[in-house]
C-alpha cells in the first residue's frame, strides 16, 4: 500500500473539552473522500475510543491517518506513556482503569480497546512504561 493522503492530529493529556474533536475531523475527510459510510463508522469509532483512551490514560499522543492508493485506510495511535500493564484484561469488556474524574465526566466505561479492536480488520496493540502504540486497518468489507 502506498499512501495517497497522510494526515497527523494531536491529543492532549486531561482535554476532556477536545475529545471526539480527532475522530469528528478524522470522520469527516473520509466522508469528504468517498469512503463509505460503513468504513467510516468503524474508522470514526475507532479513532474516538483512541482518543478518549490518550486523554484519560496517557500523556496525549498522536494518531496518524493513511488511506492507501488500494483504499485501505491505516490508522497509527502512539501515546507517550505510562502504558498497559495487562493487555489481555484490558482487553476484557467492561474493565478500566479510568481515574473518578474520567468516570464523573461519563468517560471510562472499559469498552475502549474492545470497541476498537471490534471495528478494525486488522488490529495490533504494543505497550511498555514509555507508551502504547495502537497500529490499525480498514478495508470495504465484500
Amino acid at each position: 500500500m502506498t499512501a495517497v493522503y497522510q494526515r497527523i492530529f494531536t491529543v492532549e493529556q486531561d482535554d476532556y473539552a477536545s475529545a471526539g474533536l480527532v475522530s469528528s475531523l478524522i470522520k469527516e475527510s473520509l466522508r469528504y473522500m468517498g469512503i463509505s459510510p460503513a468504513v467510516v463508522r468503524r474508522v470514526a469509532v475507532a479513532t474516538y475510543e483512541a482518543e478518549i483512551n490518550m486523554i484519560i490514560h496517557a500523556y496525549g499522543g498522536t494518531i496518524t491517518l493513511e488511506i492507501g492508493d488500494d483504499g485501505t485506510i491505516h490508522l497509527l495511535a502512539k501515546d507517550n506513556g505510562p502504558g498497559i500493564p495487562d493487555i489481555e484484561k484490558a482487553l476484557t469488556p467492561g474493565f478500566s482503569t479510568a481515574s473518578k474524574k474520567a468516570m464523573e465526566l461519563g468517560f471510562g466505561a472499559g469498552m475502549g480497546l474492545p470497541n476498537i479492536k471490534r471495528n478494525a480488520d486488522v488490529f495490533h496493540i504494543e505497550s511498555s512504561p514509555e507508551g502504547t502504540i495502537l497500529d490499525l486497518l480498514f478495508k470495504e468489507k465484500s
